[in-house]
C-alpha cells in the first residue's frame, strides 16, 4: 500500500441526506418525485449529473443539455446552502486522515462538485492533508467507471513525481458504483458501511462499519500479505 483514495459523500461527509434533500426539491419544481428509499437504492453513487439524468430517463422525461445544466444548478445551490450550516465529518474521520496522512499520499475521487469538497474539508481543519481533489468537474465519465480513481492517481503521482501503480492504492468508499470503479481502475477497496448495509458491499475487498474501527497497519497486512 502506498496511497489511499477516499471517496467523499458517505466516506468523510456525512451529506448524503442533504443531497437526497436537495435532489428532492429540485426534481419536484418539474412534477418528479424522489422517495428517500429510491434514493438510497438506486441514485447512491452517481454524481448530479447522473442523478438527474437517471431521475429524467426513468420518468420518460426529455434531457436536452440545458434542461439538465440548469437543474444541476438548482440542486448545487439548495446542497451548498444545507452544508454552510451543518458540520458533517463522520465520526473518526479526521483522526484516520491524520494518521493516514504521515504515512501516505492522500487523494479524493468523488462526483461531488470541488467547492464543496473544498467548503467541507476546510471546515473540519483536513484540508491539507490531502493531496489532489478530482472532483465532478475533472472527468467525463462518472463511477461505476474507473476513470475518477485513474486521474486522482495521475495527480498523486504529479504531485510526488512518483509512479504508484494502481495495485498500490487502497480506495474507501461507501457505495456499489464506487466498489466496482475502484476494482476496475485495478485497486483494493476497503467498505465504509455509512450508506449501505456490509451485505450490500460484498464486492468490496474489506468491509468496515467506520473508519474509527480501522487500523491501517492491520489492514495493510490484510490486504498486501507478504510484503514489508
Amino acid at each position: 500500500m502506498r496511497a489511499l483514495i477516499f471517496d467523499f459523500d458517505g466516506v468523510i461527509a456525512d451529506t448524503e441526506p442533504l443531497h437526497f434533500e436537495g435532489l428532492r426539491r429540485t426534481l419536484h419544481d418539474i412534477g418528479i418525485t424522489l422517495t428517500e428509499s429510491d434514493y438510497y437504492a438506486n441514485y447512491l453513487g452517481f454524481d448530479d449529473r447522473g442523478c438527474i439524468l437517471e431521475a429524467l430517463r426513468v420518468n420518460g422525461r426529455p434531457a436536452p443539455p440545458s434542461f439538465v445544466q440548469d437543474l444541476m444548478q438548482k440542486k448545487a445551490e439548495a446542497y451548498l446552502t444545507s452544508i454552510t450550516d451543518h458540520l458533517v465529518i463522520f465520526p473518526g474521520v479526521t483522526a484516520f486522515v491524520e494518521e493516514a496522512s504521515a504515512a501516505y499520499p492522500l487523494a479524493i475521487a468523488s462526483g461531488a462538485l470541488r467547492t464543496e469538497i473544498e467548503l467541507i474539508l476546510e471546515q473540519a481543519g483536513i484540508r491539507k492533508a490531502f493531496c489532489h481533489i478530482t472532483s465532478a468537474e475533472d472527468v467525463t465519465r462518472g463511477k461505476p467507471d474507473p476513470e475518477p480513481f485513474l486521474h486522482a492517481l495521475s495527480g498523486l503521482n504529479r504531485a510526488h513525481g512518483s509512479a504508484i501503480p494502481p495495485a498500490a492504492c487502497l480506495v474507501i468508499e461507501d457505495s456499489l458504483p464506487g466498489i466496482r470503479a475502484a476494482r476496475a481502475a485495478g485497486m483494493k477497496v476497503l467498505a465504509v458501511a455509512n450508506t449501505h448495509t456490509v451485505q450490500d458491499l460484498h464486492e468490496a475487498h474489506a468491509i468496515a462499519h467506520g473508519l474509527h474501527e480501522i487500523s491501517l497497519a492491520e489492514l495493510r497486512g490484510r490486504l498486501w500479505p507478504g510484503l514489508p
